[in-house]
């Protein structure tokens, strides 16, 4: 379930600026956005590259994949295991990758979680044709 608070952040509290706020937070809160505007929060593992981008794996068929492909418009903020944001949401422009792009995300995600992402892909890996990687680079301006 996820945390209540986490279906407040929206595009009126999003703010621009880097991602740096959730380097070592386990969880991030990706907020997309469905045809009609409005906002759906997905607490999701994701990592930050040495250039400020933030990845994340899910799946290719998966809905906030669709939400992206329509509407690259995100917010993303430190979050607990249900959603519940632990910091300022930032807004962002969202990608999902070529698969020739994979190998950086898969590494920033590997490098971040260690151990524990090693683990997850052992036990819960996805085939290739079931996957997605996204990009998301912070926003210059707010989503609002």
């Amino acid at each position: 379930m996820r945390d209540q608070a986490a279906f407040k952040v929206g595009p009126d509290v999003a703010t621009a600026g880097t991602f740096d706020p959730l380097r070592g937070s386990k969880y991030t809160l990706l907020v997309t956005f469905r045809k009609n505007g409005d906002a759906v929060p997905s607490p999701v593992w994701a990592a930050v590259d040495s250039s400020g981008r933030l990845y994340l794996e899910t799946e290719n068929d998966s809905a906030k994949v669709k939400r992206i492909r329509n509407n690259p418009q995100v917010i993303v903020a430190p979050a607990t295991i249900r959603g519940k944001p632990k910091g300022t949401p930032v807004a962002g422009s969202a990608r999902v990758l070529p698969a020739e792009e994979w190998p950086h995300a898969e590494e920033t995600l590997a490098k971040f979680y260690g151990l524990g992402r090693r683990l997850y892909t052992i036990f819960f890996s996805m085939p290739e044709t079931s996957r997605a990687y996204v990009e998301v680079s912070p926003s210059e301006t707010s989503v609002a």
